[in-house]
């Protein structure tokens, strides 16, 4: 044990800086940006595209979702709470964005941070042990849901959309971020499976939720500095 923490804590040092380091990969930006600005009329094929590469390249929503599935064993289960999280974050992507819901990014992008922690916090069995309480997890993940879907719907409003087609596109843009959240799912759920044959799971699976959740404070500390310094962390 004496040796196993701290190469869990420097696995997670680690792994935080890089997700620093690649934080700029999560925006909207370059050629997709100018693209979206461009567009005229409903193009659905170009924005389930960008839906797609979105989520795929969204590693805080990704960090969620193997906390959700990392004890999950049965397809059900798979299916039911990752069906909800994609109500959760269809809902408030097509409102947030089609009502002009406004939110500064960096505080949903912090919340979106905390739920990665919150959940890894959860599988280390913290609720039970210093609250002798467990939260509903079904409820939990339709509401973190809710805010991923909002920091989704953030990364459009930066862009200059244009109201002609705007539904549409939006559709296709919440279709194409499922199917991104599918392909990313499925490499996820055989990594986990792979990895649940070895002797190597359950000795190490609490360290990589240690690690889980240090990296969602990580996230959400990133954005905190970037919400009260008045932009991006350097």
């Amino acid at each position: 044990m004496a040796i196993r923490i701290p190469i869990t804590l420097f696995s997670a040092a680690g792994f935080g800086l890089m997700l620093v380091g690649a934080a700029a990969a999560h925006e909207i930006g370059g050629s997709d940006a100018a693209f979206v600005a461009g567009a005229r009329g409903a193009d659905p094929v170009p924005f389930l595209y960008l839906g797609a590469k979105h989520m795929v390249t969204g590693y805080d929503h990704l960090l969620f979702l193997v906390g959700v599935i990392f004890f999950l064993f049965g397809l059900r289960q798979i299916a039911l709470y990752v069906s909800l999280f994609s109500l959760g974050h269809s809902a408030t992507l097509l409102a947030g964005v089609f009502l002009g819901w406004r939110v500064d990014p960096h505080l949903v992008d912090a919340a979106i941070g905390l739920s990665v922690a919150y959940k890894a916090f959860e599988n280390l069995g913290g609720f039970r042990t210093l609250f002798r309480a467990q939260p509903d997890t079904r409820a939990a993940v339709f509401g973190f849901g809710l805010i991923h879907g909002l920091g989704l719907a953030t990364k459009l409003q930066t862009l200059d959309l244009n109201p002609e087609g705007l539904l549409a596109n939006l559709v296709a843009f919440n279709v194409g971020v499922e199917l991104g959240q599918l392909l990313a799912l499925s490499l996820i759920l055989v990594v986990m499976t792979l990895w649940r044959r070895t002797r190597m799971f359950a000795p190490a699976a609490q360290g990589a939720n240690v690690v889980l959740m240090l990296a969602g404070f990580i996230l959400a500390g990133q954005q905190i500095a970037g919400y009260v310094l008045g932009g991006a962390v350097p």
